[in-house]
């Protein structure tokens, strides 16, 4: 049984899910069908239910009955999709990693070619987005700036035009256990950890069914979680600000001590005193905001709770329980 159990490595699927109801049923068929393409590896699926209010925990429980290969993590609560992407990294056991969302925009398919990469001895293999059918212009827009950006103001290289759909060898994996921070951009950590990667080009899907769970309030916020956490700069820029208001404030001292030296037109200079006022308050407040988000992720890092919290793990049968988790639990099936 040893024997065999080392020709076959296991193959960890990690599929965070939210009010996936719509889409759950083709999800399980599209992984059934990736499955019996399978012959040489063992498999678990790692469903991450992060608090769904619709059916989709009931629907992967009645799966899981028929499926021993399926595991659930059921969130007491919505903690977001970083979150419950890294719960299901705590919880696989597999010598490699794949992550993949729920709703088909990454085709289980191009998983194939993943393990195909990582037999030839590479680490990480991340899913690059060469076409995003059924996105918005705004959307694909946005996305290819914030990549642009994100790589100007990091000190460390992410690829461009990436997400979380990847496969990550067990070093990798045990490294990104062990990192403890609460504001988690996933793919940022992943490029940080280093290892041998490679990018794999795919057609990204239009999602199967459902809404997204990411609309323009989320994609602000996981760009400043992006930016943020690895990055400095927006601090140094903070400071370049304050050096040029101060320039131009004292600009602005000159030419009012100017006019009030040498015209008898005093109230001439009122526009340039009010802009000067404007805009140095505008930097200011600019400022203030930048080091607010910086000292508010300080403060949640110290506070310490716990990055989750799992309400009840289910599929899992004695030593299968996650042996490493950042959890407390509230019920074990």
């Amino acid at each position: 049984m040893e024997k065999t159990l080392m020709q076959h490595p296991l193959l960890s699927i990690v599929i965070p899910c939210y009010n996936e109801e719509a889409v759950i049923g083709e999800t399980l068929k599209r992984l059934a069908q990736f499955r019996a393409g399978i012959s040489d590896l063992r498999l678990e699926f790692v469903f991450v239910d992060d608090g769904s209010k619709d059916q989709t925990r009931a629907l992967l429980k009645a799966a899981a009955l028929n499926n021993p290969e399926i595991r659930i993590i059921g969130f007491a609560r919505n903690f977001g999709h970083q979150i419950a992407v890294s719960a299901g990294v705590d919880a696989a056991r597999g010598d490699a990693v794949v992550l993949i969302d729920a709703d088909l925009q990454d085709p289980p398919e191009v998983v194939h070619q993943m393990i195909a990469k990582w037999r030839e001895g590479y680490d990480v293999v991340y899913g690059v987005r060469t076409e995003r059918p059924g996105e918005s212009a705004f959307k694909l827009a946005t996305a290819r700036g914030f990549y642009r950006l994100l790589n100007k103001l990091s000190d460390v290289p992410i690829p461009l035009d990436t997400g979380d759909f990847r496969l990550m060898s067990r070093p990798v994996v045990d490294v990104l256990r062990a990192m403890p921070e609460k504001d988690r951009f996933v793919r940022g950590m992943v490029s940080w950890i280093g290892f041998k990667q490679t990018a794999l080009p795919y057609r990204r899907a239009e999602r199967f069914a459902g809404e997204t769970k990411y609309p323009l309030r989320k994609m602000l916020k996981f760009a400043t979680d992006g930016i943020m956490s690895f990055s400095s700069k927006p601090l140094q820029m903070a400071i370049g600000l304050g050096v040029t208001a101060a320039a131009m404030a004292l600009l602005g001292i000159i030419y009012a001590i100017g006019m009030r030296l040498f015209t008898n037109t005093w109230v001439e200079g009122w526009t340039a005193l009010m802009i000067a006022v404007l805009f140095i308050g505008g930097v200011q407040l600019l400022c203030v905001g930048i080091l607010g988000e910086y000292i508010g992720r300080i403060y949640s890092e110290i506070k310490r709770r716990p990055l989750y919290i799992v309400q009840e793990y289910i599929g899992y049968q004695g030593d299968e329980m996650p042996a490493h988790s950042r959890s407390p639990v509230v019920d074990r099936k």
